[in-house]
């Protein structure tokens, strides 16, 4: 199946076709570092690192760019709040963003541009949109004047009039249009200030990104990402500055993701064709958007009740285009569902004695080894799954789909290991234990590509795990011995007892393992 991705600039799913054959180039609009991340940032984060992933898979180059917006209002503000310098705050914060990212498995990105670092090549840019007459100073200030952009509104498909009335704007009564957005800012007393052309002042907020996604991947590149609430007036803006300046498509590919909203939230469908559904989408996404600003948690207070992967594994369950709905529940509800990957993977390490995670696998689609061709049956099933996950992936990257196939390779290959009874007689069946160390080497070859299985998992401890654990051991050990001395009724009111404390027993040819639920 060929790759086809959504455009929201063209409203459909295109065959997939980057600027320069083999390569491919992305930019994800990044953090304002004002504030700890939370959950929220994660999603573009996690969903364009698997999509790089999984481009690097299909045999392509790619370059991957998150920027660091490191001087703005909200900074300033925060800072002065804080009593420290805005320096001092971006750099505190920027170290919170990346370690939140290693933890959450963001490791694909090559490039993360700050933009106090391109303040010259921003002035560059401002100048020649001044000289080309598409941008004017005004009082220590300069505007990029919309009404010389043609075909202004043509990603968000919106006229000015409704730019006006949906998207907040640069008070200022002297600008030729109330739409004009800033390039470069005066700077008030007390403020971060850089020497200009046009005096003391700052970058704006939307030449950052024409900027610096230039800069490393070009004056057309293939993907721009972000979330949907980007699309107006951040994206709008970048699109028309950077085409107005270079003459040339800005972007080839504009993928927006869902938002993160608050559980019980109305649900909003995937994007669609028509102009207003893409609207309405995003109005209803907006209003129930999971924020700072709304009192969502840091990231690291999520992590201290679930593992990191797990939070990686609730984000990709969805299709990236969909409104993700957050709730501890549901990420405990991935949780369980996770638990029987990991049995899995315990039960691979005590049939083969090999460490999963240490498998060495393809990384590239073209270098995936052949299944063996016996046993048919299951050989046959596990090939099915695998095609599955790639119509999933080649089809807008949708990673719920995606999720959904690794579920049901699970289902299969334990269905598999009991019925050929892999843990106790069966062990001595070469031929279906080589099927059986293929198939689970393929799930380590798919899973890498979403992020996950890649290390064991350090769960959150309390400060009594360890002793519930020796009291545990205690209780199977209890429980070994009163079955050795036929006292079943014993033996089997440990487990039911345990059970209902959410403590599964599984008696096993090698000894009993427990196990929480």
């Amino acid at each position: 199946m060929t790759l086809r991705v959504y455009n929201t600039l063209t409203r459909t799913k295109e065959e997939f076709q980057p600027v320069v054959p083999g390569k491919v180039g992305i930019y994800l609009c990044g953090p304002t570092v004002y504030k700890p991340a939370h959950i929220g940032h994660m999603v573009g984060p996690v969903i364009f690192d698997t999509i790089k992933r999984y481009l690097t898979y299909c045999g392509y180059e790619v370059t991957f760019v998150i920027n660091i917006t490191d001087v703005d209002d909200k900074l300033i503000n925060r800072a002065r709040e804080r009593g420290m310098t805005v320096e001092e705050l971006a750099r505190e914060m920027t170290q919170d963003y990346f370690d939140n990212l290693e933890l959450m498995g963001v490791e694909t990105v090559d490039h993360f541009p700050r933009a106090t670092e391109h303040i010259a090549e921003m002035q560059q840019m401002i100048s020649r949109l001044i000289e080309k007459g598409y941008a004017y100073p005004l009082e220590g200030d300069v505007y990029f004047e919309v009404t010389k952009d043609e075909d202004y509104g043509k990603l968000s498909r919106r006229s000015v009039e409704e730019m006006l009335a949906g998207a907040r704007v640069e008070a200022n009564e002297r600008k030729r249009n109330p739409a004009d957005f800033a390039l470069w800012k005066k700077s008030k007393p007390g403020e971060p200030a850089w020497d200009s052309p046009w005096g003391p002042g700052r970058p704006g907020w939307h030449i950052e990104c024409s900027v610096m996604s230039m800069k490393y991947l070009g004056e057309t590149f293939d993907i721009h990402g972000g979330g949907l609430d980007l699309l107006f007036p951040h994206h709008e803006n970048e699109l028309a500055q950077s085409e107005s300046c270079t003459g040339k498509p800005f972007v080839r590919y504009w993928l927006h993701n869902g938002l993160m909203q608050a559980s019980g939230a109305a649900k909003v469908g995937g994007a669609h064709d028509r102009h207003g559904d893409l609207v309405d989408q995003l109005a209803a996404q907006e209003a129930n958007k999971l924020a700072g600003s709304k009192g969502a948690d840091s990231v690291k207070g999520l992590f201290e009740v679930f593992p990191p992967e797990t939070v990686r594994f609730f984000i990709l369950s969805t299709h990236y285009r969909s409104p993700i709905d957050f709730s501890e529940e549901r990420i405990a509800e991935i949780g369980k569902g996770l638990e029987g990957f990991y049995r899995l993977i315990e039960t691979y390490q005590r049939i083969t004695g090999k460490d999963f995670y240490a498998l060495e696998t393809a990384t590239r689609r073209n270098d995936s080894p052949p299944l063996p061709e016996e046993p048919a049956d299951f050989i046959a099933e596990v090939q099915q799954l695998r095609d599955r996950f790639f119509e999933a992936m080649d089809d807008d990257f949708n990673t719920g789909g995606a999720v959904g196939t690794l579920y049901e390779l699970r289902r299969a290959i334990n269905a598999f290991v009991n019925q050929r009874q892999l843990e106790g007689a069966g062990r001595s069946d070469r031929q279906a234990m080589a099927a059986f160390e293929a198939a689970m080497r393929l799930l380590k070859e798919l899973a890498n590509i979403l992020g996950v299985f890649r290390r064991p998992v350090q769960k959150p401890a309390g400060a009594d795990d360890e002793m519930v654990g020796r009291l545990l051991d205690l209780l199977v050990a209890i429980r070994a011995e009163a079955r050795k001395a036929k006292n079943f009724a014993m033996a089997d009111k440990i487990r039911d007892e345990l059970a209902k404390l959410n403590v599964t027993l599984e008696d096993r040819p090698d000894g009993t393992i427990w196990r929480r639920n």
